[in-house]
C-alpha cells in the first residue's frame, strides 16, 4: 500500500506559530498546487528528526540545532526553509527563585530542559562560568517547562521568549503578580554566539523524499509562502481563521503567543547562511558536530526572490528585544524593518 499524500510532522502539538502550515491546508493552497498533505502532531518532540530521517514521514518542523545534530547522527534530513527566524531562547525563571542575571546563581538549582541538547548547552555553559555539571540538577521536562516551574518541580528551564515566557507571564497575572517577575538568561548572550539562530524553526525534509519529489517540495513551499504572506499582511484576520480551524488558538495565552511570534515569522522563508555558519560552529564547540561537518540546508526549493542579508544582525537582535518588550506590554502586531546589505 502507498499514498500520494505528503506527510508532515510538526515539532509539537499545534501552536500559534504553526499558522502558515494550517492555513495553507484550510485555505486550499496545497490543493491549488495539486498537493494532498497530511499534518501530524508528535507525542514527543524528540522523535521528530528520527521519524523524518527514517523516511516514515516526508517533512516536518524542527529547530536548527536539532536539524544539524540529526544529520550528525546519520539521519538524512535537510532544511528547505525557515518558519521562525531567531526566536530568543534561554533559561527562564521567576524572580523569587533566587536566580539572578549571574549565571552562577544557577548553582544548586533544578534546571528543566526539553531534549538532550538543552542539557548539553547548559553543561557547556557551566564549564564556561567555572562550574561543573554536578553544580546543578538537570530535569528533562519535554515541552512542559512552564508547568514544571509553576508546580515548583524545577527552579528554571530552557524556553522561548514567545512561548514559555508568555505562559508564565499569564500565570503570574492570574496570581495577581507582575508579569515582569519572569526573566530570561538568553543562551546566545551567555555563550557569546552573536545570534539566537540555533532555535530558528525550520521546514525540514527527508533527503530521499527531496530527491524523488523535487516538484512536490517546491509546490509545498509555494503554498506555505502564500499563507505566510497572508499572515504578515493581515495577522488579526488570519488568526481568526486559524481559531475557526483550531479553537484552542483562541485562548488568551495562545493569542498572546501569536502576537509574540509574529515578529519572528520569516518573510521569505530562506535559510540564512550566516546563521547556519554560526550554529555549525556552535555545534562543533558543543561536541555535537565533528570538525568536517557540512551544514544540511538548501534554498533550492524557494522559487521567489529572496531578501538580502541584514546589514546589522547584532543591532537587529537588540531592536528585536526592545520591540518584543513593547508587544509584551501593549500587545498588537509589530515587525522590524531590516536594513539589508546593498
Amino acid at each position: 500500500m502507498s499514498t500520494d499524500k505528503i506527510t508532515f510532522l510538526t515539532n509539537w502539538h499545534a501552536t500559534p506559530y504553526h499558522i502558515p502550515l494550517y492555513l495553507a491546508q484550510s485555505k486550499g493552497y496545497f490543493n491549488d498546487e495539486g498537493l494532498k498533505v497530511a499534518i501530524l502532531e508528535p507525542n514527543d518532540p524528540s522523535d521528530v528528526t528520527e521519524i523524518i530521517g527514517s523516511g516514515k514521514v516526508d517533512m516536518g518542523f524542527k529547530a536548527m540545532i536539532h536539524t544539524l545534530a540529526a544529520k550528525a547522527r546519520n539521519f538524512p534530513v535537510t532544511s528547505i526553509g525557515s518558519l521562525l527566524d531567531e526566536p530568543f531562547t534561554g533559561v527562564v525563571y521567576l524572580k523569587d527563585s533566587g536566580i539572578t542575571t549571574d549565571f552562577r546563581s544557577l548553582k544548586g538549582k533544578k534546571i528543566g530542559y526539553v531534549g538532550e541538547f538543552g542539557k548539553i548547552q547548559i553543561d557547556e555553559l557551566t564549564k564556561h562560568y567555572g562550574m561543573t555539571v554536578d553544580d546543578y540538577t538537570a530535569v528533562r521536562c519535554g515541552m512542559n517547562v512552564s508547568k514544571a516551574i509553576i508546580r515548583g518541580e524545577i527552579d528554571a528551564g530552557i524556553g522561548l521568549e514567545n512561548v514559555q515566557m508568555v505562559e508564565l507571564e499569564e500565570w503570574l497575572a492570574s496570581q495577581g503578580r507582575p508579569k515582569s517577575d519572569v526573566q530570561m538568561l538568553r543562551i546566545d548572550e551567555l555563550a557569546q554566539l552573536g545570534c539566537c539562530c540555533f532555535c530558528s524553526i525550520l521546514y525540514i525534509a527527508n533527503d530521499a523524499f527531496l530527491a524523488a519529489h523535487p516538484d512536490k517540495v517546491a509546490a509545498f513551499m509555494r503554498a506555505v509562502k502564500r499563507a505566510t504572506d497572508d499572515v504578515l499582511a493581515n495577522p488579526a484576520a488570519m488568526l481568526e481563521e486559524y481559531i475557526d480551524l483550531k479553537p484552542i488558538m483562541g485562548s488568551p495565552v495562545n493569542r498572546k503567543i501569536f502576537e509574540r511570534s509574529y515578529a519572528y515569522l520569516s518573510r521569505d522563508l530562506k535559510n540564512v547562511r550566516r546563521d547556519w555558519d554560526k550554529v555549525t560552529r556552535y555545534g562543533k564547540r558543543l561536541g555535537v558536530l565533528d570538525e568536517a561537518f557540512v551544514p544540511n540546508y538548501t534554498n533550492a526549493f524557494l522559487s521567489w526572490s529572496l531578501d538580502s542579508d541584514s546589514a546589522d544582525p547584532v543591532g537587529d537582535q537588540k531592536r528585536m528585544a526592545a520591540l518584543q518588550k513593547e508587544v509584551a506590554v501593549e500587545g498588537g502586531y509589530k515587525r522590524l524593518e531590516i536594513e539589508t546589505v546593498a
